[in-house]
């Protein structure tokens, strides 16, 4: 089978702990030849969608960053040959991604195979879409209104305010009551209320970590990965310093994750990563989630396996 991933740059894949990476051994070990594109690699020539992809072997440096592939030249090739694409592109969501998913939804009506779906992705804000499921959510406000947030932060006392376009914690800000910074919080989050923002209230379990349960086809990974924030921090994302704690779903993320898989499944979103916290959903992540190497090294559950086993599955 003949695979193409849609990924950031090669050199700034982490390999000790990228679920793209992970993914690309498991296709590789499964005998599958495997092609890089990039986003600027994506074109719509003479009417059909193309790539210009490389092909890429694995190295016996696997965990080396820069040194555990080889590609080939560029060559150029029409998506729909391609067995399925796999969008890992990470955020920012920004308009270059969307002009992306516009070209992948043709390239699906060309007979490719896109996995996450492009207009999944592109319907699933990965802040803003947990609005599509009200019972398991925390107080949630989202508004561009200085004001409105401000009678959000009376009435609740102490939040988390977040842009609904970042990533890993990015510009996350938690607020109490007597925070003499709101205004100026407030000024550079919303633009001088130009920009739409989320306000949750604080869920004070986020001590015991923000868990990442991972949906593959609809059903969950059995074990969660809980981000727990360093000292001094509210985030629990490892890319702002928090520290990877894997245990088994509670009855309430099974709840959840029960829910949600074929909710997701529908809009084609074939690999979803939850935020919960505590007993509440935070986030639906649909770009590029990842944690599968983390729950693998540390329970021996094969993640990406079962990823590929879905995606094999669909080609059939």
């Amino acid at each position: 089978m003949k695979l193409a991933f849609i990924i950031d740059q090669l050199d700034s894949i982490k390999t000790s702990k990228d679920s793209s990476f992970a993914m690309i051994c498991e296709a590789v070990a499964r005998n599958f030849r495997i092609h890089i594109l990039y986003q600027h690699d994506i074109a719509l020539i003479n009417n059909i969608v193309t790539g210009f992809s490389r092909a890429l072997t694995l190295t016996n440096d696997l965990l080396q960053d820069k040194r555990w592939y080889k590609t080939s030249d560029i060559s150029a090739t029409p998506l729909y040959e391609f067995d399925a694409i796999v969008m890992r592109k990470d955020p920012p969501f920004d308009l270059e991604y969307v002009y992306s998913t516009y070209l992948l939804e043709l390239a699906e009506t060309q007979g490719a195979l896109v996995i996450n779906s492009p207009r999944g992705i592109r319907d699933h804000n990965e802040k803003l879409a947990i609005a599509k499921f009200p019972q398991f959510i925390a107080p949630t406000l989202v508004t561009s209104q200085p004001h409105l947030i401000r009678e959000f932060l009376s009435d609740h006392q102490d939040i988390i305010l977040k842009p609904l376009d970042g990533m890993g914690g990015a510009s996350v800000f938690r607020v109490h009551s007597a925070d003499h910074n709101i205004n100026v919080i407030l000024e550079t989050l919303t633009h001088y209320g130009t920009r739409t923002i989320m306000a949750q209230r604080y869920i004070p379990e986020i001590a015991q970590g923000d868990k990442r349960i991972l949906l593959i086809a609809g059903k969950a990974v059995p074990y969660a990965l809980a981000r727990i924030p360093k000292p001094g921090e509210t985030r629990g994302n490892l890319a702002a310093g928090g520290t990877g704690k894997i245990q088994p779903l509670s009855a309430r993320d099974k709840e959840i994750a029960e829910f949600l898989g074929p909710e997701l499944v529908k809009h084609g979103l074939m690999l979803a990563g939850l935020d919960v916290i505590g007993d509440y959903l935070t986030e639906i992540n649909v770009t590029s989630p990842t944690g599968m190497q983390e729950i693998t090294k540390l329970t021996g559950f094969n993640v990406a396996g079962m990823m590929l086993d879905a995606i094999e599955d669909s080609i059939k």
